[in-house]
């Protein structure tokens, strides 16, 4: 084998190694990177690299990164998922699984208002979580419920997975957005059907609102507590989505209007004060800043692992393995699902992603159709243990009588849910494809 190529198995190696260490994905990225490449070519990467880091800082698709954050915070800080929770509640009325079915609504609206896992799961575990283990509902399901439902704005759009997703295979943003919408959705509906199957099978695992709650508020106020809370979320999510999808702005541009609209809906409910626009100012220069660290970093790790002949590597790998393109997808799927357990999605988009593309271009795999697969994957990383974000942003607020065998054991139906829909898209195209040919994109 090849000097360069050693050293690109060794840099992989030492990725990892680290990794586990416990340092910082961008540091362990870089440190990767510099150490080998200066290895195999000596100072002419540091000549190279700044090109690289230039074209990345300078990328307009990755300006909507921090506008949609702040759309997210602001909604997010400004307590918008109380306000929906109450009214959803009221309107499950005597359906068995109705709370839970609103957590999942509650679920989509904040996913495709806020894309942050982190705050929604959070908020949802505040609000519901108790409430959800005071009216019977079994422990290990509730969790299960709000930390699936915290992770469905890693697919909804406007997701932060899409908009790196499209920036690595090179594709509009504003189609990958189309194409997530169905499976997004499709997901959710997964999620709704599950929760009214067990209402029928194991009826006293998901009870229904009791009469005296439902009558807490009468037919009047609920109607006005639905157009007041209800209403504009929904709206700007049209507005802003609507506008990427039917070409009328580009994503920066729609995530900027997204970010003022968000201003005003939280002036609307009365919620905007000088401490809130602070806190989501703060809140999103710590997620942006933190983002485009790795993605700077990253920068380094592949131009070394190109210099190093890494794609060759990866390539002749390929060719070993039998069944042609399919099973190649599905062992990219594999390692994406595997590396879940350990690492983020931010790491594995940057990683795995561009070190397989050149295998699925040269066999011309629709890019769109492998980008929605890897995004409905990556939603797995945030529920498989043990380092699955959300189980570890509801264990940080679960009530003492949850314990984190509840939250380990809720996630695991979700998991295959999420898979079953993995298959679903990789077996029907169409579900990601069709909605964008539809438009023109």
């Amino acid at each position: 084998m090849p000097y360069v190529e050693i050293l690109a198995i060794c840099m992989l190696a030492s990725f990892f190694v680290l990794l586990m260490a416990g340092i910082p994905v961008g540091l362990t990225l870089a440190t990767s990177g510099l150490v080998f490449g200066y290895l195999g070519f000596g100072s002419l990467l540091f000549n190279l690299l700044p090109g690289r880091i230039f074209g990345v800082v300078t990328n307009q698709t990755l300006l909507a990164i921090p506008l949609f954050v702040f759309m997210g915070m602001m909604l997010e800080k400004s307590k918008l998922a109380e306000d929906l929770m109450d009214v959803i509640g009221h309107l499950s009325g005597s359906l068995r699984g109705g709370l839970g079915i609103g957590i999942v609504f509650v679920g989509v609206l904040l996913g495709a208002t806020t894309g942050i896992v982190g705050a929604t799961v959070v908020t949802l575990g505040l609000l519901t979580l108790p409430g959800m283990i005071r009216r019977g509902y079994d422990k290990g399901l509730a969790c299960g419920v709000i930390c699936a439902s915290g992770t469905l704005g890693q697919i909804i759009p406007p997701s932060l997975i899409l908009i790196l997703l499209a920036d690595i295979l090179n594709l509009s943003v504003g189609t990958l957005f189309a194409a997530a919408m169905i499976p997004g959705l499709m997901l959710a509906g997964i999620y709704v059907v599950y929760i009214l199957i067990l209402g029928i099978i194991r009826p006293d695992s998901v009870p229904a609102f009791s009469a005296e709650e439902r009558a807490s508020l009468s037919r009047g106020d609920l109607m006005q507590k639905l157009f007041k809370v209800v209403a504009p979320p929904v709206g700007l999510v049209a507005a802003v989505l609507g506008s990427i999808i039917a070409g009328i702005a580009a994503p920066s541009e729609a995530a900027s209007m997204g970010a003022l609209g968000s201003i005003a809906v939280a002036a609307i409910g009365g919620r905007l004060s000088w401490s809130v626009l602070r806190d989501t100012a703060q809140a999103t220069t710590k997620i942006t800043a933190m983002m485009m660290f790795i993605l700077i970093c990253a920068q380094a790790f592949a131009l070394a692992f190109r210099g190093l002949q890494g794609e060759k590597i990866v390539h002749d790998l390929f060719a070993f393995l039998p069944g042609g393109i399919s099973f190649d997808i599905w062992f990219l799927m594999l390692i994406i699902f595997i590396l879940g357990f350990f690492i983020e999605w931010i790491e594995i988009s940057y990683i795995a992603v561009p070190l397989f593309l050149p295998v699925f271009l040269q066999a011309n795999v629709d890019m769109v159709w492998l980008a929605i697969l890897i995004c409905v994957n990556l939603q797995t990383s945030f529920l498989t243990p043990p380092f699955g974000w959300a189980l570890f942003f509801l264990r940080g607020v679960a009530p003492p009588e949850v314990t984190t065998g509840d939250i380990y054991r809720g996630v695991v139906p979700f998991i295959i849910m999420q898979l079953v829909a993995l298959a679903l898209v990789f077996f029907y195209p169409a579900l990601a494809t069709w909605l964008p040919t539809a438009i023109g994109w």
